[in-house]
């Protein structure tokens, strides 16, 4: 009779541990969506973590009174198989009751609950409302005086951490979920999460490949250019970019284009007045203002107005969900030259941001944003001559320099490099 009510209450025991161990382990984020989803189970675990103080107080005292229980009644059970040795008994019942606790009612319980909360902790939530309505004015007594013992030490028990994300454990979620998320889909969510740490200077066209129209040039020079432009909007300026007029849709003039009556009066008549932001302008932020703005095209100005590129709506997109083009010749990353002995000859212009995501490099992005700047902030200098240096695991050799700026360069990657620790 003895042995069964003990091994009951070792039952009893195992469940408040498996039960404290399954309740706190449940996903919250998953938890939340499957009580938005009537899951009666998950409903009333919810409706326990709203308040873990008293959680966690109902299965304390349940879990003591069971144990203090289950170990009186091992000791009288052990003074009753050695009468006359009741030292002997107090030491065996130790071990022997030391051992059965921990692994059946704490190590096994605890362990299957943390592999498998939800199969425990949801079926236990059941008992566990009706213990909390039945211990009630016990706990609060409890929790009423540990609660004053943690403001004595200025901890307020009712401004609990938040479940909030940061970006970067966001971003781990993303990377680890798996077959959860396609591969694609994971690229894009990590894109988005990327924005926040780039700016407008990051994907803007530079300056010096900006096209656009110029109404200082002659008629048919500009009509040449309408009718053979791959692009809808073109900066419409005099002489100089910086003196921008407008922006122009070429579906707008399309239909004076064959018939040769368009005048540059005409052009600028039509063009749309220009939208300016800057370049230190996060790309997150940017693309709002795209949105709000109604705008598809900016120019990208620095801190003394002069203009230094063209951001446009579909650079932003391409971050984020990869390149529209299907242009094999412009897909194929021209900047870069692939040799025999396989080394690579890069265009000194190309930036370094787009040779990575090319050639799965790391070369690095928070200094100058072309392969030349690159090279000159590491030499120091604007070399004279061609000269070799080395970054990381790349050898680079410059092979032309011209205007001060470094034209081309061969890269080698060394198999042997290691990086530091």
């Amino acid at each position: 009779m003895l042995f069964g009510i003990l091994v009951l209450l070792i039952i009893f025991s195992g469940f408040f541990s498996s039960s404290e161990t399954g309740m706190m382990s449940l996903n919250r984020y998953r938890l939340r969506h499957m009580a938005k989803s009537k899951h009666k189970g998950a409903m009333r675990a919810s409706k326990l973590l709203e308040k873990p103080d008293r959680l966690i107080g109902t299965i304390l005292t349940g879990n003591n009174l069971v144990n203090f229980a289950a170990a009186a009644l091992a000791t009288i059970i052990s003074q009753r198989l050695w009468p006359d040795n009741p030292d002997l008994a107090v030491f065996v019942n130790t071990i022997l009751f030391t051992l059965v606790v921990l692994i059946f009612a704490e190590l096994t319980p605890k362990t299957l609950a943390a592999i498998t909360p939800e199969k425990i902790a949801f079926p236990a939530s059941r008992i566990l409302l009706g213990l909390q309505w039945a211990l009630h004015p016990f706990v609060w007594f409890v929790n009423t005086i540990a609660n004053g013992l943690l403001r004595l030490v200025r901890i307020d028990v009712n401004n609990a951490t938040p479940d909030n994300l940061s970006t970067e454990e966001l971003r781990t979620i993303v990377r680890e979920a798996g077959s959860m998320i396609p591969k694609r889909h994971q690229h894009m969510l990590i894109s988005i999460l990327d924005l926040e740490k780039m700016t407008v200077n990051d994907i803007m066209v530079p300056r010096t490949e900006i096209i656009g129209i110029n109404l200082d040039d002659d008629l048919e020079v500009v009509l040449q250019q309408l009718r053979t432009t791959q692009h809808t909007r073109l900066p419409v300026y005099r002489g100089d970019i910086n003196n921008v007029v407008g922006i122009l849709h070429t579906r707008n003039i399309s239909r004076f284009l064959n018939s040769g009556e368009l005048l540059k009066e005409e052009i600028e008549k039509v063009a749309r007045e220009p939208y300016f932001i800057p370049e230190s302008t996060p790309l997150h932020t940017q693309l709002f203002n795209f949105q709000k703005n109604k705008r598809r095209i900016a120019l990208v100005v620095d801190e003394y107005g002069d203009v230094e590129g063209i951001c446009t709506l579909e650079d932003i997109l391409e971050e984020i969900v990869g390149d529209f083009t299907t242009d094999v010749v412009a897909s194929s990353s021209p900047d870069v030259h692939p040799q025999e002995d396989g080394s690579y000859i890069i265009d000194g212009a190309a930036y370094v941001r787009d040779v990575n995501k090319t050639m799965k490099w790391t070369l690095p992005t928070d200094g100058p944003k072309t392969i030349s700047g690159l090279i000159v902030e590491i030499l120091e200098h604007i070399p004279d001559a061609p000269v070799c240096l080395t970054i990381g695991e790349y050898r680079i050799e410059i092979l032309q320099i011209k205007d001060n700026i470094v034209r081309a360069a061969k890269f080698t990657i060394n198999p042997n490099y290691r990086y530091p620790d």
